[in-house]
């Protein structure tokens, strides 16, 4: 049986800071907004809902408790909607997409709604401790090191330098905007609102539209103490003894943004689409997720792909468009080089670097940024992917209908 995907929405992404548009809205009001326009836009019975999935990567405090069923319940779904909540780190909201098509292809639900919330200025990333954080022994016995310093080590493996790292910035900058001013994202981006209605946010804030070149040239690496004070650096000498020295060329200006945020994806059968009237957008053609090499642990993207092509009966040239999160830039250019993508087929709407990472919810959202552009464009196959904490990474192709 075949996955579909109806519709999609999502929130604008605010500055996840205490003075960030989106700081006073609660993650359940941020992720409820989300379901009310699913429901009021496609006219749902919400009765005849099987599931709603969310993603969430720091699940503690705010979006502890199963915060789906909350979610369910804060926004007027009928009681008897059941709701789980899931968290591999940063492809939460997309594990959650497949998590959905899964029991839909299994023939055991016929419409569940998918996706992800992270308030990341009132839950805080990695407030959920964890033996990640904890654990020396788990550190040292697999040679873990923070992401960005990950990030740093693909750079001195695969010789990008600074400035190719701040070009990739600078076009993610100029391609978010762009597409912002096409209106590109008016019929997902959803406002978010207060209590008495009023818009809090209704575009992308952490976008930095008058960046320059020269201004991302001038940002400090981000990485160097905790690479040298730190101790890291005899921690990847361990894995990587051909490695002296760590290139440091990520910056604030080349990584994701700290930022809050929600999306949904409806994923049903067909079967569900004629009883409801409804026109299926794309087809679900395959998902997967891998375990990588846990010291840089941001090489799962091309993994996951190739397994997800496998399993798609595709090759990389096949697809039209990909959408890969932007966690540091080097992930991305890594990425196209290994699977030999031109840069006019990746992230051409920008990405995290220009629009920020809501961490539980990005998953969800690039998957229906890719689902637009793939209309917009007249193409048909897409595949989403991002690289995930601990050495991971998860991969979804679509086809549209």
């Amino acid at each position: 049986m075949d996955a579909f995907i109806y519709d999609h929405v999502r929130t604008p992404r605010g500055r996840g800071r205490p003075n960030g548009a989106l700081h006073e809205v609660p993650p359940v009001e941020l992720a409820s907004q989300v379901l009310r326009a699913l429901r009021d836009r496609n006219q749902l019975d919400t009765t005849q809902l099987d599931e709603v999935v969310l993603g969430i990567v720091s699940p503690v405090g705010e979006q502890g408790c199963d915060l789906a069923r909350t979610t369910v319940l804060n926004a007027g779904y009928s009681h008897t909607v059941p709701g789980i909540q899931l968290n591999r780190f940063c492809s939460s909201g997309l594990d959650a997409v497949n998590y959905a098509a899964a029991q839909v292809m299994s023939g055991q639900a016929q419409l569940i709604i998918a996706g992800g919330v992270e308030s990341m200025s009132r839950v805080p990333m990695s407030a959920d401790g964890g033996a990640w954080y904890s654990d020396p022994q788990l550190v040292y016995q697999n040679h873990m090191v923070p992401q960005g310093i990950g990030a740093d080590l693909i750079a001195t493996l695969h010789g990008f330098t600074r400035n190719d790292v701040d070009q990739y910035a600078l076009m993610s900058q100029a391609r978010a905007a762009q597409a912002w001013q096409e209106k590109r994202f008016s019929n997902s981006v959803i406002p978010v609102v207060d209590d008495l209605g009023m818009v809090l946010l209704e575009r992308d804030e952490h976008m930095r539209t008058e960046v320059t070149l020269e201004g991302l040239n001038a940002l400090a690496p981000a990485f160097v103490t905790m690479t040298e004070a730190g101790g890291f650096g005899a921690v990847v000498r361990q894995r990587y003894p051909q490695v002296l020295d760590v290139n440091h060329v990520h910056t604030a200006g080349n990584s994701s943004g700290i930022v809050d945020g929600s999306g949904g994806v409806i994923i049903g059968s067909a079967a569900f689409g004629e009883r409801m009237n409804l026109k299926p957008r794309a087809r679900i053609r395959a998902f997967a997720s891998v375990g990588s090499e846990p010291t840089i642990q941001l090489t799962g993207p091309e993994m996951a792909s190739r397994k997800a092509l496998s399993l798609a009966g595709m090759q990389a040239s096949d697809i039209d468009l990909y959408e890969l999160n932007e966690a540091f830039a080097s992930v991305v250019l890594l990425y196209m080089e290994r699977l030999n993508i031109a840069a006019e087929r990746i992230n051409v709407n920008g990405g995290a670097i220009a629009m920020g990472h809501p961490l539980g919810a990005t998953g969800a959202m690039i998957l229906g940024t890719l689902l637009d552009e793939l209309e917009r464009g007249g193409k048909s196959t897409g595949l989403v992917t991002l690289c995930v904490g601990l050495g991971m990474g998860t991969a979804t192709i679509i086809e549209r209908v």
